[in-house]
């Protein structure tokens, strides 16, 4: 084989492509499509994608969108890991939850993910799971030294913690060989309770945690900066990196005025991030943490090595459905992913059944399997930073940490995040952002497939055993299904009252060409809220009317092209109306309601509401009279 000489470039007979020649193609083709962009600088905005915290995805990223120098893999600003060789050594470290009561049961749960994969536990502890006394029994049999440990215990973390170091001193486990992390997180606490009369004391306890982990067991990390509680409210990502980074700064005041050095106070802590299935905006959250956070240390006197900050991922409950479930697979698949990709540490992926119940067995497996393919099939970690030199994810990266620097300052000048979560300054801000996103969700300009799109009625439901609630009277927790799901929720109830759902009927004008777009589109929005549909292609009034009696339906909805619209739609509705229909809708949008429709269904509607006044109407009671309908 002829090898052609070095340095010839492969591309030298094209001309060199320029910028200004595809904003020109992508100006073309906009007017095509109606729009009159000014020039091709303004084509190329109209092609941007809005996400939150004011950023902004653009259609193209070239070399001339660099953002700030990321440094190398392993030293400041650690953008591109916290260590040189990334996880290519040994992968990240595979971290299962685990809150069940049950010592035997967690013991058989926590025996089989490490003989199958998993590398560190996570085991909650105290009200809301295993009783602190029985932490030997479900610890039996696992070897502490190779196990890396992480406690949740909520506020009794230095009980948790005494029983840990009681375990490790029986079973004469060295202090080097011990790993992994107490637990103890009082801001966090705060922020899930709403009580702040014990956090100064439980701030006090864990110092004096972090005292004694810093001189003793060198691998054991005492306070968790757990930054998913104002996830799971609703935050934006700078939201939640700019909590996370006032909480570290407040624990690194607490341990440094309790007599641990700067260097040392650091290394006592360890992050814990949600990962969700937007990847990019996930890795660009691990990315711009690590470079917040060694800002942070860098302000804060501490020697170099010392910023690095560790990292654990979990998968986002708040992306979690508890209807299509199955589709949660996907989700943590994705998230997971980019939480590898973005140089998480740890990774933690909750099951797919995790907004059901206490996932069972087959559950977690899938959950560490995931882990175990992208590591061991894919060879993921292999690779240092994967998304290093992407244009999009340094810029992308940049523009998010500068976003929650913001918000960071903020908090600051309120008091810090012991004031802000007091004075109502978080839970307000965070209140707002969910507001719009919840916007965004009933729209259905975010999408939840399985649930706002492409639902499936006649799905069988998953039956397992309740979860503890979690701690309350703090932050809301919240899920982009929970409104859709509440009318899936009533409408359940009337198939159990009466045997069967209610229910709409489609009226599809014309041949299958002229309608299918719109029919699909009204029976996946009506199903979305668990109406079934039935309908009929024709374009006789009369038969529409037989077909609507014949249905038993209370609504209809016309379905068309607008050409045929224009031609039928008020024949129709009037034949309809004549036949019993209360309330006659079109698919689509026109510039005047045909005579006869009520009003229209269209992309970009809110469909929450459309669907809640339709099952009002149809079930003759509000979303407060659900049971009501059941009885």
């Amino acid at each position: 084989m002829k090898v052609p000489p070095e340095g010839l470039p492969l591309a030298a007979e094209f001309p060199a492509a320029h910028r200004e020649q595809w904003q020109q193609l992508v100006q073309g083709v906009l007017r095509k499509s109606g729009a009159q962009p000014e020039d091709g600088a303004a084509a190329e905005r109209a092609l941007d994608t809005r996400l939150q915290d004011g950023l902004n995805a653009r259609p193209l990223y070239t070399a001339e969108d660099t953002a700030a120098e990321p440094g190398l893999p392993g030293f400041p600003p650690y953008v591109r890991g916290s260590r040189p060789q990334g996880s290519a050594v040994a992968g990240w470290d595979v971290r299962q939850r685990h809150a069940d009561p049950a010592p035997a049961r967690v013991n058989e749960a926590v025996l089989a993910d490490l003989e199958h994969g998993v590398s560190s536990l996570w085991l909650e502890l105290g009200s809301d799971g295993l009783p602190v006394a029985d932490l030997p029994a479900a610890l039996a049999g696992v070897y502490l030294d190779l196990a890396a440990v992480a406690l949740d215990a909520g506020p009794g973390f230095t009980a948790a913690a005494e029983a840990l170091f009681a375990l490790y001193e029986e079973r004469e486990v060295s202090p080097g060989a011990a790993a992994g992390n107490l637990g103890a997180d009082p801001l966090g606490l705060q922020a899930r309770t709403g009580d702040a009369s014990r956090t100064d004391a439980l701030l006090g306890e864990a110092a004096a945690l972090a005292a004694r982990c810093a001189g003793a067991y060198p691998n054991l990390r005492a306070l968790t900066v757990d930054a998913l509680p104002y996830h799971e409210a609703g935050a934006s990502p700078a939201q939640e990196l700019g909590s996370s980074l006032a909480t570290g700064v407040a624990y690194l005041r607490a341990l440094t005025a309790a007599g641990l050095s700067v260097d040392a106070a650091l290394g006592q802590l360890e992050f814990r991030y949600a990962a969700d299935a937007d990847q990019f905006l996930t890795i660009a959250k691990f990315r711009a943490a690590r470079r917040l956070w060694a800002r942070v240390a860098e302000a804060s006197g501490a020697s170099t090595e010392a910023g690095a900050q560790r990292q654990h991922a979990v998968t986002s409950r708040v992306m979690m459905t508890a209807r299509d479930p199955w589709v949660n697979m996907l989700r943590t698949t994705v998230a997971c992913l980019a939480a590898g990709v973005g140089g998480a540490d740890a990774v933690t992926v909750l099951p797919f059944d995790t907004a059901i119940g206490r996932p069972d067995a087959f559950a977690r497996r899938i959950a560490r399997n995931t882990q175990a393919i992208l590591l061991e099939e894919s060879h993921l970690a292999r690779v240092i930073d994967p998304a290093g030199g992407s244009w999009y994810v340094e810029e992308l990266s940049e523009e998010l940490a500068r976003a929650a620097w913001a918000w960071f300052q903020e908090i600051e000048r309120a008091g810090g995040q012991q004031a802000a979560l007091a004075g109502g300054l978080v839970a307000e801000r965070i209140e707002a952002t969910w507001a719009e996103r919840t916007v965004r969700l009933a729209k259905r300009r975010e999408p939840v497939t399985g649930v706002s799109e492409f639902p499936h009625l006649d799905e069988q439901p998953l039956v397992r055993e309740p979860a503890p609630a979690g701690p309350t009277g703090g932050l809301p927790r919240v899920r982009r299904a929970e409104a859709y799901e509440a009318l899936r929720d009533r409408s359940d109830a009337v198939l159990a009252a009466t045997g069967a759902r209610p229910g709409l009927f489609l009226a599809s004008i014309g041949t299958a060409s002229a309608h299918t777009a719109r029919t699909t589109f009204a029976a996946n929005l009506f199903q979305a809220g668990g109406l079934a549909t039935t309908s009929l292609e024709s374009a006789d009034p009369a038969a529409f009317a037989e077909a609507f009696r014949a249905s038993g339906a209370t609504v209809a909805c016309l379905c068309s092209s607008d050409a045929l619209y224009a031609e039928h739609a008020p024949a129709v509705a009037l034949a309809l109306r004549e036949a019993g229909a209360e309330r006659v809708l079109l698919a689509g949008r026109l510039a005047e309601l045909p005579s006869g429709v009520d009003g229209f269904i269209h992309a970009g509607g809110d469909a929450i509401a459309v669907l809640t006044s339709l099952l009002d109407q149809i079930t003759g009671a509000s979303g407060a009279d659900e049971n009501e309908v059941a009885r």
